[in-house]
């Protein structure tokens, strides 16, 4: 068994020599090989990553902001398929930075760790300083009010470069009141936004993650090269966009900072 300390555990996966769980009482919040950085044991997860593949040519450094650390799974993953990749990970619980850092392998030289909220990280970065936002932020298995509103994600919008991405991953349960809300909230703020998920999950059938892209521009998603990534998903995924976001989206009013 791993360690615990205020109800987290790394544990190992006996299935899988190099993988470890981090736990957060019992449930589990990140998975890292660490012998293989590039592989991603959750669906979602992959899903963020094939986004991030085919929006900037292979190889290719990034300068990422990740909101949201956990067991550092994708900053491990940029740095190995995109080495020097410059990455900022934000993380509000000091307790998971020092049990990963403790436990797990050094990240590379290039990714800085801090223990913030995401909102004040964000709100103190310049404009235009990154490639990439990647938004995983949850307390008590909820997404935080004030991360999921239109002012947040204008400043995102403001630190991201213009050919820039941004990324949320969302948890939901039918009928997905949520997800229409933080797509519409997105909309309100990027030229081009698009939902992936499991095809399930966008049927609206089952509990799980959903992933949010936004874009400055319109035009920018490679959406054919997306699509056929997803669909080569050993848990195959697919997306809505355009019309059929609208579709989705009808109805939802964008999520916004309390008045007063």
């Amino acid at each position: 068994m791993g360690r615990a300390e205020h109800g987290l555990t790394l544990v190992p996966d006996r299935t899988r020599p190099g993988g470890r769980i981090l736990l957060a009482d019992g449930v589990p919040q990140s998975y890292v090989d660490v012998t293989d950085p590039t592989y991603l044991h959750f669906e979602y997860v992959r899903r963020i990553a094939a986004t991030i593949d085919v929006s900037a040519p292979a190889g290719v450094p990034l300068r990422a902001l990740h909101l949201g650390g956990g067991a550092l799974t994708l900053p491990r993953y940029l740095g190995a398929t995109r080495p020097d990749s410059a990455q900022v990970v934000v993380e509000r619980d000091p307790a998971v930075v020092e049990l990963v850092a403790r436990e797990l392998p050094a990240l590379p030289a290039t990714v800085a760790v801090r223990v913030a909220d995401a909102r004040a990280a964000v709100a103190a970065e310049p404009a235009d300083g990154f490639d990439l936002v990647v938004a995983d932020v949850y307390q008590a298995a909820r997404m935080p009010a004030h991360v999921g509103t239109v002012e947040f994600v204008r400043e995102v919008a403001r630190v991201l470069r213009p050919d820039g991405v941004y990324l949320v991953n969302l948890t939901d349960l039918p009928p997905l009141v949520f997800s229409r809300v933080q797509a519409a909230t997105l909309r309100e703020v990027f030229a081009e936004v698009c939902l992936i998920g499991a095809r399930r999950m966008l049927g609206g059938r089952r509990y799980g993650n959903l992933v949010l892209a936004g874009y400055h521009r319109a035009g920018r998603l490679p959406l054919e090269r997306l699509a056929s990534r997803l669909a080569r998903d050993p848990e195959p995924g697919g997306l809505r966009h355009g019309a059929e976001l609208t579709t989705f989206v009808a109805g939802a009013r964008p999520a916004r900072d309390p008045q007063g």
